[in-house]
């Protein structure tokens, strides 16, 4: 962003500035004061730059010289008409002039100043150019060091110290500094031929001192190097000679003449004199007592300076300050420095509610007086002058010294005695300050300042209620924060009400009113907003929703009002009061909410409190038209139990943030959807009672059982996190329905088996078997209850996970009882989908030649007992009790005895054959997800059997597969 000129002027260092700086910066300045102040101010070492600036300088200051001549020129006119002597009617008419124009008096003094300085620069070139002075050795003491104390002769010895250093005197110091000094350290120096010059150059301000200089010169300097500077006697006169003159200019400047000089230079002596008594001591009377002499011996520009010590003298004793506080003290520049708003502040910055007007009647009024009458006397009057700078002290106020300003302001009161007599500025000031302050408690005071306000017949006035509420709707976009402006002051909201008319400001008023009552309503249950926020959110209804809900669960701070029923009661009416279209059809704080949205985010305010007794006589009691439906209460009372279950940082049941979870449900009577919720924080209980982990050392929270996708998963979690959890199958299967799948057989089955496999992995073939059985038979009977039967999917994911089950236990070798292993592949034999059966088979033989291995050591051993008994019990028929021999008698070939080498394989094929003709219609497993070793032969994959070998095979199953490995009737 640029910069303004005058503060790019000042950001450029000294030593970095250059003529087109000079020229490219000032020259767009139109007040030449300034512009000349800023030439002044700078004193740099390069010359050709400076001398652009001096003379740039004096070339803006022309302008006041010609305005000061053309006034005296009239001036003088009319006193020559009236016969008086032109000489003094000049002074008189100059000194006048310049008292009533002070900008053009202090041109006139900078252009002399710049007119000099312009002289020592061309005799600082021209100096330059002499050769520097030998110094002698040894030359070590200062002959100006006269003596401590001595200011004239430190600054004297500081110059020669600076000319032994380094002869070329820098540019800065020659322009600035007395000449007598400079004159003088080059006569110290034994410089004769630059002090010539110099008194050449500049003889009227250095001739007074020629003796003062003289006695400058070492003594061992020779007379014959300083003849020409030597006293002489002019023989034709009988007089001094004096050295003679060369000026730079023959002929003095207007700025530079004596008239000039009579009447500033004696004020400038009083206003110095005046300063240094202020900033040195602070001595306020003895400068006002200066100035009035002043006055007295007849220098009549002085009015100015007197009205600024008077000024100053109320701000040192007359401002109110505590006792406590220190006296206060201001220089003279403190002063000068200070705009008239900080004025202002510094009259009333110990002013009090009580006393706020008095002070600003003697102190501030006063003030502002003397700042018109000035502004009159310069040509340029400023009517709002002063309600401007009354008006920005009242913006930036405290709002309780603006109620006390609006209280002596009323539209009841003479207008002579209003500080603010407006009543259009008054509605706008009020606007801006109460909808720009920050304040959250003073309600009080901002209807105070309200009251005050003037009321408008609006029939009289027209009714405009678009423009005003187009002008409330853009405030409030404008008063939303940004980077750019996080705050918005209350002297940027006046910008906003400004152009509005009577009837608008009117309408805003109305607004105001409302907003106000609505402040009030939200201050009294400790949810206050500033007035801003009324306006920011009158078109933000999640906004408004957010308020109403931090209003209904503010309970903390209102625990006092919410003990009983009554104080809910009035939080409602209140709430409610919030959403309602007043007169004029002014909308209040809540008014995008429909009643049914607050009613609602009250209950829920309510039962989050935890008041469940109280919500639920509430619930009961059906206020008129202060109730929510059945369906609405139950999705509250579920919604309030999900928040407080999703706070919850610990999953028992019996304290904390789950048991208001629990509690909250026993609000309104039971339901499909309130049970399920029930029973499902009674499973988050159980299974955070497993001490179930979700990370090594942090135990699983309340929410992550909720966003677990995989509710199972749990289950799986809570049986692998504790060994003896297997054993209690009801309260598993209890916690699997609680977790949603109540009624899921499915899910029974899945969880059945996962308890399985946990008895399985501890090794209590027992239970696990015992799981598998009541798997199947779950299995089986779902699938007879279930009306599309096989073809269910829920059939099919029970059926698959079942048949796997019992795969995996029958197949399992530290599983000894063969009896309930066979038992177990052959239900998965008569569930799993053709592809599998081959796969299971092999396990079935494998277990199957075990089986006969042992039997034929059963056998063998009861052949031995039964041989031994004949005699005594007589013969019997021994049962058939292998394969082969039930094949025997059934005319078929046993190929598992013959001894052709593809015995084996013949059987394989025979027996595939066999069950490639089951009529399972459950599709099977893929490739991925088929056990191990799983393969699919092209019989599989042929057409559908007839229907007599897939009843025959249905019927075998149904029996078991016991007779085609030949074991007894007894053992099966």
């Amino acid at each position: 962003m640029d910069l303004h000129p005058a503060s790019q002027w000042i950001d450029i260092p000294d030593e970095d500035l250059t003529i087109d700086h000079i020229r490219g910066i000032l020259e767009p300045i139109e007040d030449d004061v300034w512009v000349a102040a800023a030439c002044i101010d700078r004193v740099v070492e390069n010359v050709d730059v400076q001398r652009v600036l001096l003379e740039f300088g004096a070339e803006r200051t022309q302008k006041a010289v010609e305005r000061v001549k053309n006034a005296l020129l009239f001036e003088v006119d009319q006193d020559e008409s009236e016969d008086v002597g032109v000489a003094d009617s000049k002074t008189n008419t100059l000194e006048h002039y310049l008292s009533y124009h002070p900008p053009d008096a202090q041109i006139i003094y900078i252009r002399a100043v710049l007119l000099g300085r312009l002289d020592r620069l061309n005799t600082y070139v021209e100096l330059m150019q002499t050769p520097p002075v030998q110094q002698k050795d040894g030359w070590e003491d200062d002959p100006w060091a006269t003596g401590e104390g001595d200011d004239v002769a430190e600054e004297h010895q500081s110059l020669s110290l600076q000319c032994r250093v380094d002869p070329q005197i820098p540019l800065s110091v020659f322009l600035t500094r007395n000449l007598y000094f400079i004159a003088s350290a080059l006569a110290v120096q034994s410089n004769f031929e630059a002090l010539e010059l110099l008194i050449q150059r500049h003889q009227p301000q250095l001739s007074p001192f020629r003796s003062s200089l003289l006695e400058c010169i070492p003594e061992y300097a020779h007379p014959s190097d300083y003849r020409n500077l030597l006293p002489a006697i002019d023989v034709a006169s009988g007089t001094e000679a004096t050295i003679m003159s060369r000026p730079w200019r023959t002929a003095l400047d207007w700025s530079e003449t004596p008239e000039r000089r009579t009447a500033l230079e004696v004020q400038r002596w009083y206003k110095d004199r005046v300063e240094f008594l202020i900033s040195s001591a602070g001595l306020v009377d003895e400068a006002i007592s200066l100035v009035q002499h002043g006055v007295s011996h007849g220098v009549t520009d002085l009015d100015e300076l007197g009205e600024d010590l008077g000024l100053i003298s109320r701000l040192v004793y007359d401002a109110p300050r505590p006792l406590d506080h220190a006296d206060v003290t201001i220089t003279w520049n403190d002063w000068a420095s200070m705009k008239p708003s900080e004025v202002i502040r510094k009259y009333l910055a110990f002013s009090r509610p009580i006393t706020v007007v008095s002070d600003i009647q003697r102190l501030v009024l006063p003030y502002l007086f003397v700042l018109e009458s000035r502004c009159e006397r310069t040509g340029k009057p400023d009517p709002h002058l002063k309600t401007r700078l009354l008006y920005e002290y009242v913006l930036n106020a405290p709002l309780e010294i603006v109620g006390a300003i609006f209280e002596a302001s009323k539209p009841t009161l003479v207008q002579s005695r209003r500080l603010i007599s407006d009543d259009e500025d008054m509605a706008r000031l009020a606007l801006a300050c109460l909808y720009g302050s920050n304040s959250l408690d003073e309600w009080r005071t901002m209807s105070q300042i309200f009251e005050c306000l003037p009321a408008w017949n609006l029939e009289s006035l027209g009714n405009d209620e678009d423009e005003a509420d187009t002008v409330i709707t853009s405030l409030g976009t404008f008063l939303t924060p940004t980077t750019a402006r996080p705050h918005c002051t209350p002297s940027d909201l006046l910008v906003f009400f400004s152009p509005l008319p009577a009837r608008s400001l009117s309408r805003s008023l109305d607004i105001l009113d409302v907003h106000l009552e609505s402040g009030e309503i939200l201050a009294r249950w400790r949810v206050p907003a500033p007035l801003r926020w009324f306006l920011q959110s009158a078109n933000g209804k999640s906004q408004q929703r957010a308020w109403a809900t931090k209003m209904a669960r503010n309970h903390t701070a209102n625990a006092k009002k919410l003990r009983t029923e009554d104080g809910w009661l009035s939080l409602l009416d209140d709430m409610l009061k919030l959403g309602q279209v007043g007169e004029a059809s002014i909308r209040s704080t809540f008014g995008l909410l429909s009643q049914e949205e607050i009613i609602h985010i009250f209950y829920c305010g309510l039962l989050m409190s935890g008041c469940f007794a109280i919500a639920k006589s509430m619930f009961a009691a059906q206020y008129d038209g202060r109730m929510l439906t059945a369906d609405s209460l139950e999705e509250l009372c579920l919604t309030c139990s999900r928040e407080f279950y999703d706070n919850a940082s610990s999953g028992n049941v019996h304290f904390g943030d789950m048991k208001l979870a629990y509690d909250c449900l026993s609000v309104i009577p039971a339901s499909p959807k309130i049970d399920q919720e029930r029973e499902f924080i009674e499973a988050t209980s159980r299974i955070c009672s497993f001490n179930v982990m979700s990370r090594p050392g942090v135990v699983i929270s309340p929410i992550e059982i909720r966003l677990t996708k995989d509710k199972l998963g749990l289950v799986s979690r809570v049986l692998s996190s504790n060994e003896s959890a297997y054993k209690h199958t009801e309260v598993i299967l209890d916690l699997m329905r609680k977790l949603g799948f109540r009624d899921n057989v499915a899910a029974e089955v899945k969880t059945l088996a996962m308890v399985a496999d946990a008895a399985l992995q501890a090794e209590d073939f027992a239970r696990a078997v015992e799981m598998s059985e009541r798997m199947v038979n779950t299995v089986l009977n779902f699938k007879e209850l279930s009306p599309l039967g096989a073809d269910s999917p829920d059939v099919k994911a029970a059926i698959e996970v079942c048949w796997v089950a019992c795969y995996q236990l029958g197949r399992q070798p530290e599983f000894d009882d063969t009896e309930k292993k066979m038992m177990l592949l052959g239900r998965a034999l008569e569930l799993c989908p053709p592809e599998n059966i081959v796969e299971i088979l092999t396990a079935w033989r494998r277990t199957e030649l075990a089986d006969i291995e042992d039997r034929r050591t059963r056998i063998s051993t009861r052949r031995m007992d039964i041989s031994g008994h004949h005699m005594q019990n007589g013969p019997r028929e021994r049962k058939t009790t292998t394969l082969a021999g039930r094949l025997q008698n059934l005319r078929v070939h046993n190929p598992l005895m013959s001894s052709a080498p593809d015995a084996a394989a013949m059987a394989s094929q025979a027996f595939n054959r066999v069950a490639a003709t089951f009529p399972f219609s459950v599709r099977g497993r893929t490739s991925e997800q088929r056990p191990r070793g799983s393969r699919e032969s092209s019989e599989h994959r042929t057409g559908s059997p007839p229907a007599d070998v897939q009843s025959h095979a249905r019927h075998a199953f149904q029996r078991g597969i016991g007779w085609l490995i030949g074991a007894d009737d007894d053992e099966l």
